[in-house]
Parts: C-alpha cells; structure tokens; sequence
C-alpha cells in the first residue's frame, strides 16, 4: 500500500511523458465499463511480450471485497486480517479529511477476451490509493446558511462514501449526524423512507434510482417542492424527477438536457438569488391576480345593479375596452415592483382558494363607490349640467338632452373607475400604507400618473365624441376627489380585516 509520504516530486514522471509510455508498451483488449452498483471499472491491457493483465480502479471499499493479496515492497502477499484493518483505518483516515479515495488493483493473465466478465473481479492484487480532494468553495458555506435561512431545506444526496460526505457537509454547515446509507434505502419501504428523508440531510453511497426515489417520495409522500443540482450522468433520473433540475454548463450532456436550469456560474449564491427573485416575481403575480379579479369581480356588480335602475349603459363597449387597454399598461410595470422581505423569507405554494377569497372580500367595495358614484351622476352632476333630470329629458322627448345625459354619466364613471382600479394596485400591493419609504417601484409610480393623465384628459380631448365622451365640470373633480379619498380609507380598513382573518395579504 502506497501512503502519501511514500510519493515524491522526485519520484513521479510528468503526466505526459508517463501517459506516452504507458500507450508504447500496453495495448487495450477488453473492458467492462463502471456501474454504480459495483462501482469500479475493469480493463484488460496487453504489453508486447502478449501477457494480459486486468486493471482495476473504484471505489476503496468495493475494491477491498475483491483483493485477496496486496502489493508490498514489489511482492504480492495474502491480505491477512490486520493488514486489511491497516488498509481499511487508512481509507478512514482519508476520508475524515475529505479526501476521495480510490483503490487500484491489477490481476495477471485474466480470462481470454470474449470471456472476460465481471466474474473475473475477484483474487485481485491491491497496489495502492488515489487520493483525491475536491473542496468546497469558499462560497458554499455562506450560501448555504441562507438558503436555511430561506426556509430552503439542503440536502446532499451522493453517491460517494459516506465519511468523505459528511466531511464535505461539515464544512459547509450541513447537518451530517444522521447518515442514511443507499443499503438501508433499499430496505425500507416509501413510508418509512419518507419518515427517515424528513429528518436526515445526508444520503450517500446511493445508486441513480436510489436518488430518484428520494426524490419522488419527498415530493409525492412529503408534499415539497423539490429542485435537484447534479452535473453527472447518474444526476440524470433524479433531475427528471424533481420539480427544478438544475446543472451547470460544465455537466455532461445528459445532465444538461435533463435541467431545468443550467447554471453559468458554479456557485450556490446564484441559487439563493435565484430562489428570491422567484418569489418576488410570484409576489408582483399575486398582486396583479388579486387587485385585478377583485376591481373586475366589483365592476361587475356595479354594471349589474346599474342594469337594474339605469336606462342606458353606463360605459360603452368601446370605453371599456379602452379602460381596460390603459389599465393593463399601467400593470406591465408591476414585475418590476418591490416586495416585502416578510414575503420572500419562506417558501410559498399556489392558493387559487386566496384569490377567490380576496375577490369576495375586497371587490364589492370599489363596487359601493361606484354605486355612489352612480346616485351623484345621475341625481345631481348630469341634471346640473344639462339643466333637467332624465326624467324630464325623456317626458319631452328631448334627444339631444338624453344624448348628453348619458354621454356625461358615462365619462364621469370612466374617470371615477380608472382612478378606483388603478389607486387601488398601491394600496393592496402592501400591507402596509403607500409612504415615501414604501412606495412602488419608479416605473409603476411613473405609468400610474401617465394612466390616470390620459383618461382623465380623454372626455376634454379632440376625439371625445368618437368616443362616445363629454368635457367633465368641474363639479365633478370635487366628487372625485371626495368619492377616492374615502375609497382609500375603506379599502385600508378593509385590508387590515382581510390581514387580521387571514394572516397575511398576498
């Protein structure tokens, strides 16, 4: 067995001249390819002379089931119990630091080829250990705490020995006392799998369906959303299995088309941003789903109690489409909005019943202001500025009256239900109040004032009467401002109800 100390400078060939000389005097003839059961790899060279010797390379504890013999000083000698003891507190002691050890074995004149196969792994010679360490950055520590910090459960599903893992996982932050081994998944069945992947962050020496299935219970029997990082072809199955895979563009092809997301950067910090920014953009989702169907879910409630009293529409076809064009403006700003960090500090799923909820709750509000708004228009701003009411107008028969009336009534509730509609994406895009310290994003801001701008101007522009609208008195801006003012007190007291029913807004 060849220690560490064993090994000088002085002593190994460059690797190009040593990988020449090895290529001149030894000719491949048969292999029998690394699986992860086995987990180690055979190839049968032969040198010039015509001897066939196997080769043999994997993992120190696969390998050492298959030695009989070690290589001592040039000779090969029976691997009695305290040698093998000496090897195996070697490997350990390797492992402990981190280091991946892979054992190297040889056997002289195996089978012939075309009968060479994995039986012939057995009575090996053992020559020595590859030592490898592969360290964490010095990212991955700090990257980790916060995605705990995130509500972002890490795992560490390997197929490398057990104490090399939990080396690794130490360093990082990684909670490896409790080791759950691929041997002891195999005999457990889903549930019980399930209550041990609950508790235990370290799984190791694990075959790709052994992978897959942590997977596919922790998703089906646990209930959580599962991203899964690999770059390696045994990375593959559980990829596909989990909700996100996610691989970086140093990965073999396989685990590349497998991903989800491919990751240019190898560096847990990009996943963490990642997460957040996920979250935020389903936040800003929210707010546009939510503030949305509960003005749609109120204005349908308006125009029908309008339906029942009104003798004319209160917005024409081509005035609410048009509404609706500069109302859906002002939301493509609402990606770029900002959410609170209380929302992006845990893990959120998809509640279609919340959206239901907040319609039924926060709708029919803007729909009493627009009833209000209805009662003032009809009863008081229209008769005073035509100088009749509508009864009046339809008891002489006066058209061009009638025509005004309407066309009034209808640019008063288009402005009022812009002003509503929009103002009201501010005040439930928060739990708490629009202020100087928490406002929406510039671009929301900015699309708001130009929204509310051109509607408001629309009834006094050149293309009014195509619209079907009229120049608003002034009379009515005072109404505006009275009917707004209170909508916004009333949709914070109803928020704050809606906060305090169900623990949160959004």
């Amino acid at each position: 067995v060849i220690d560490r100390a064993d090994v000088t400078p002085s002593t190994v060939a460059p690797d190009s001249m040593l990988g020449q000389s090895l290529r001149d005097r030894y000719t491949k003839v048969d292999e029998v390819p690394f699986d992860f059961s086995r987990r180690r790899l055979s190839v049968v060279v032969s040198d010039a002379q015509g001897k066939t010797q196997m080769v043999t390379k994997g993992a120190a504890e696969e390998m050492l089931e298959i030695c009989s013999f070690v290589e001592v000083n040039g000779i090969a000698r029976p691997l009695a119990e305290d040698k093998l003891a000496q090897i195996r507190k070697q490997v350990a002691d390797l492992n402990a630091e981190g280091l991946r050890v892979i054992a190297v074995a040889q056997k002289t004149n195996p089978r012939c080829v075309g009968e060479f196969g994995i039986a012939d792994e057995c009575d090996m010679v053992l020559m020595g250990f590859l030592a490898f360490l592969d360290p964490p950055k010095a990212s991955a520590a700090g990257a980790v705490a916060t995605l705990e910090a995130k509500g972002v459960a890490v795992k560490v599903l390997t197929g490398d020995n057990d104490r090399v893992a939990a080396t690794v996982c130490e360093q990082i932050g990684i909670d490896a006392s409790n080791v759950l081994l691929g041997s002891e998944i195999d005999a457990l069945d889903d549930a019980e799998l399930a209550e041990r992947a609950e508790k235990t962050h370290l799984f190791a020496k694990l075959s790709p369906l052994q992978k897959a299935r942590l997977v596919r219970v922790m998703r089906e029997l646990l209930g959580h959303t599962v991203g899964f990082m690999g770059d390696g072809i045994n990375d593959a199955a559980a990829m596909r299995a989990s909700d996100c895979g996610i691989s970086v563009d140093s990965a073999v092809d396989i685990a590349k088309e497998s991903a989800d997301i491919i990751l240019l950067q190898k560096d847990l910090g990009v996943l963490e941003r990642g997460i957040i920014e996920g979250r935020r953009t389903y936040g800003n989702l929210l707010k546009y789903l939510k503030t949305t169907v509960s003005s749609n879910f109120g204005n349908v409630l308006s125009v029908t109690v309008a339906s029942l009293f009104l003798p004319f529409l209160p917005m024409s076809a081509l005035q609410l489409v048009l509404l609706s064009l500069v109302y859906e403006i002002v939301c493509i700003a609402l990606p770029w909005d900002t959410v609170d960090d209380a929302w992006t500090a845990r893990p959120r799923a998809w509640d279609a019943a919340s959206i239901k909820g907040f319609m039924l709750e926060l709708g029919p509000v803007s729909s009493l202001f627009d009833i209000v708004t209805f009662a003032a228009l009809f009863f008081v701003v229209c008769p005073a500025t035509v100088g009749a009411s509508w009864s009046e107008l339809a008891g002489t028969g006066n058209v061009a009256g009638i025509a005004t009336f309407a066309a009034l009534f209808q640019s008063g509730w288009f402005v009022e239900s812009m002003w509503s509609q929009t103002l009201v994406i501010h005040m439930l895009r928060s739990p708490r109040l629009p202020s100087p310290r928490d406002h929406a994003a510039p671009a929301l801001c900015a699309l708001t004032v130009l929204g509310l701008a051109l509607v408001t101007w629309l009834p006094a522009s050149p293309i009014a009467d195509a619209l079907g609208l009229m120049t608003l008195p002034t009379s009515f801006f005072a109404l505006l401002i009275g009917i707004v003012t209170a909508y916004i007190a009333l949709t914070q007291l109803a928020k704050r109800r809606y906060i305090a029913r169900h623990g949160e807004l959004l």
